[in-house]
């Protein structure tokens, strides 16, 4: 069965959410609902192209430095009244406070995120769910900024032992010190690994806060898709050039409409209703093997570059106390992977056997100089780094 467009699907409600929600679920909307001239412009704009099902907005905005602008507050709740009155779309907001959460509530928001600040801290976290006790509304759980696993499956349990059922993850990406084409590092091995622990949940993915450039949210999106996400929330403003938070990564509406028609959603085979298990697995695989050789590709230009600054100065490479640092660094962490001690040995061996390589030729792939000790696996001495 050929792959289907986001915009052709037959419907396939999420049973548990009791809201008749299609899979993809598609949530859009601005990242700061600024006045409702806005967002209900941009509201009806996205209701007109029949692809989204909620309509998001930030009306509490966390923002890293005091002075950016903060949301509107309450102010915004009548105006997502007005957007579900006015284009039938569900209404989502960030919550980060137990006043948060009875404001939403009480203005008829159906669904709630918690954000990307919220998530790594426990006390907050805790908060939220003892505010949430014992009400039936769907939780988005974004993941930190950055990339801890365990905190991110915290917020998630915290969140269940209250009593909330409908929850889903929303994967934005990891802020990283490495130089991508990216505000926000996929690292899509996350929440690959948070399906592995929960394999019910729903993983939404967020290309906007990922890419941070919208040129890019096409590509990001097609990926989350691609890796079985749920479906996506992307950021549509009706005016980018004049939004107050995040313009570069928002969308106009049409814009918004041309991207998610284009995506391919790569339904299940219609016989038991599920994908093989198999090759479901085996296309995880191939998009983390694509990921790895990315990754040591910037690890051995990293290398390259060392060697240049030590032949400019003159300065020796033979550093057998740093190589014993890394590979004792990676034995303590194997086991914490599941990873056996022999896997890490090989395998680290590999990578400073091509650092030594990157490290001792010129761009010509002659060598410029021969170490001493570089027979063999070359542990001797040198610095992979």
């Amino acid at each position: 069965m050929p792959p289907k467009s986001t915009s052709d699907l037959d419907p396939r409600p999420f049973a548990a959410w009791g809201l008749g929600l299609e899979r993809p679920l598609v949530i859009a909307g601005p990242c700061s609902a600024e006045s409702e001239v806005q967002v209900l412009a941009t509201a009806r704009g996205i209701a007109a192209t029949g692809l989204a099902q909620v309509f998001r907005a930030g009306v509490w905005k966390p923002r890293t430095r005091p002075g950016s602008f903060e949301g509107v507050g309450d102010l915004a709740l009548p105006w997502l009244a007005r957007v579900k009155e006015e284009t039938g779309l569900r209404t989502m907001v960030e919550v980060a406070t137990a006043a948060h959460v009875e404001s939403a509530l009480k203005a008829g928001v159906d669904m709630l995120w918690i954000g990307a600040r919220t998530t790594p801290n426990p006390f907050s976290v805790q908060q939220l769910a003892d505010a949430l006790r014992g009400v039936d509304v769907p939780v988005f759980v974004k993941n930190p900024i950055n990339p801890d696993l365990q905190l991110w499956i915290g917020a998630l349990e915290r969140l269940q032992r209250s009593g909330l059922t409908r929850l889903a993850a929303i994967h934005r990406g990891f802020s990283w010190f490495e130089r991508t084409p990216f505000r926000n590092s996929p690292m899509w091995e996350f929440p690959i690994r948070l399906k592995a622990t929960f394999p019910d949940l729903e993983l939404i993915g967020d290309p906007s806060h990922i890419s941070g450039n919208r040129s890019l949210i096409g590509g990001v999106a097609q990926q989350a898709l691609d890796l079985g996400f749920s479906g996506l929330m992307i950021e549509v403003h009706a005016d980018p050039g004049q939004a107050r938070s995040d313009a570069d990564q928002q969308l106009k509406p049409e814009e918004f409409e041309r991207i998610v028609r284009g995506l391919i959603f790569r339904q299940a085979e219609p016989t038991p209703g599920m994908r093989d298990r198999l090759d479901e697995l085996r296309e995880l695989i191939d998009q983390l093997d694509e990921e790895i050789a990315q990754k040591m590709g910037a690890r051995m230009e990293l290398a390259s570059r060392i060697g240049e600054h030590k032949r400019a100065h003159h300065v020796a490479i033979i550093q057998p106390e740093r190589w014993e640092w890394i590979m004792e660094r990676q034995l303590r962490l194997a086991p914490h992977l599941g990873l056996s001690e022999a896997f890490i040995r090989e395998f680290m061996d590999a990578v400073h056997r091509e650092s030594i390589r990157k490290q001792t030729t010129g761009e010509d792939g002659q060598e410029i100089l021969q170490p001493a000790g570089s027979q063999g696996s070359g542990r001797e001495g040198l610095d992979p780094q």
